[in-house]
This record gives C-alpha cells, structure tokens and sequence, in this order.
C-alpha cells in the first residue's frame, strides 16, 4: 500500500499542505489572499483544476474563504473552546449566568423559535412520553462574529413546562436550568453523546458552510435528581468553528 505522506500523495494534497503550514506559521495573516489557481499551477508544475483541488481543501477545513473575482482569502476567527464539564456546572448556570459565557466572551446573536411540537420517535423514547406526545420546542442559531456556528434544538415535556418562561423566547437569566430548578426538575446529571458526519442540504445552507465539512452531532440528555429525563438537546456544530476540551479530575 502507498505511504499517505509519500511521493504517492496526491498533488493537491501536497499543496494543501504546504498552504496550510504557511498559514500556521503567520507567513499568510486573517485577511491575506493566498495566490490564485494560475499562479498556484504555474508554481508547483501542475494543472489549474489541481491548483483548485487544493485549495478546495482549504476551504473544507474552514481556513480560507472564496468569493467569485477575489480568490481565496485566510479567514480571521477565533475557534470556540467548547468546555465539555465546566459549561454544564450549576455554579454556572445556577448563579445566572449563560452556559454559552462558559466557553465565550464574544457576544454572540441567538435566534430563537419556541413551538409546541409532536414529539419525534427518538425524543419521544428518551423523554419517556408517548410517541406524538405534544413537547416543547426551542430551536436555536448561534451566530458568532457573523458567521453561523451552531444550531441547537432542545426538547422537553410539555406538562413539564408549560406556563414557565421555558415557554418564551427569553428564558431568563440562568435560561432553561435556572427555570428547571424552580420547578422542582433542576438537572443532576447529564449525558453527551458525539459522531461526526456530513452536513445534510439544510444544516450546510443554515450554517453556510460546504456540503464537504464534516459538521460535530452533540446529543445532550439532562437528568433531574430522581432520573427523570427533563430535556434533551441536538446539537449541530460547524467542526472548523469549534475546539471541544474536555477537563476533569483523575
């Protein structure tokens, strides 16, 4: 089998590479334009659509961006530092605080849709209602130094909720676990589970990120004290807009 770091690469991963190591050294800023397709073909001996493969790769990684007429520009943003542990505290959110400040000082834009919905088949299971049970909805676009970086979409027991601020767009300080705890359901315990795929059409055009970037699935149940699932969280991340750290004691 041919080495990947061989000879054998292919061409526009070779160019990629040295693009991307000339970015990581500061040789190109934010904002600088790397050289366009012809020059990149004229540099390294290979064909335009070469040239355009490599910078392709670039793009899908979330470290230029392209605009017909003036090329490929190295992107200036700062990646999120996702606290895994820290962000789901109570010291967190039960001292009133956002659980998005955990991870981020940038002021960010929310957008916010409240709905009462038929309960989907896999959230129906993990809140333990009856399939088509009416939950509560609260869908969300995080959008960070205007760029898109996150869809959310949170579920939780309709006779749980209902007549709470959970229900307005506006949760309040502390948000959806600050109100929980008033209610008697403050989450105990949480659970997250993670995979990587492709983005679907819709995910790739709410994002406007390529259909080529793999996007970060984050499932999150909150359990109270008794172990009653209290919400469920789906979560879409754009992977080149986020670091996930995780830190915990041995």
């Amino acid at each position: 089998m041919a080495s990947e770091t061989g000879p054998s690469r292919p061409k526009y991963q070779r160019i990629a590479d040295d693009l991307k190591a000339a970015i990581e050294s500061g040789q190109y800023s934010p904002g600088d334009r790397l050289p366009g397709e012809s020059a990149l073909a004229e540099q390294y001996g290979v064909a335009s659509l070469t040239a355009r493969q490599a910078l392709k790769i670039l793009r899908m990684e979330g470290l230029v961006e392209t605009k017909r007429g003036a090329g490929a520009r190295v992107i200036d943003f700062r990646p999120i530092r996702r606290h895994g542990i820290q962000r789901l505290a109570r010291a967190q959110w039960g001292a009133g605080k956002s659980i998005w400040s955990a991870d981020e000082e940038r002021p960010v834009t929310i957008d916010v849709q409240v709905n009462t919905v038929a309960a989907p088949a896999h959230i129906a299971r993990m809140l333990e209602v009856e399939d088509g049970d009416s939950v509560c909805a609260r869908s969300r676009r995080f959008v960070l130094d205007g760029r898109p970086v996150m869809l959310a979409s949170s579920y939780l027991r309709l006779g749980m909720v209902e007549g709470t601020a959970i229900m307005r767009i506006d949760t309040g300080d502390g948000g959806t676990y600050a109100r929980l705890a008033e209610i008697g359901h403050a989450p105990a315990h949480f659970r997250e589970e993670m995979r990587c795929r492709l983005p679907t059409a819709e995910e790739a055009e709410r994002l406007e990120m390529p259909l080529e970037r793999p996007v970060i699935k984050l499932c999150r149940t909150a359990f109270d004290a008794d172990g009653c699932a209290v919400e469920v969280t789906e979560m879409t991340l754009d992977s080149a807009a986020y670091v996930l750290e995780y830190a915990f004691d041995a």
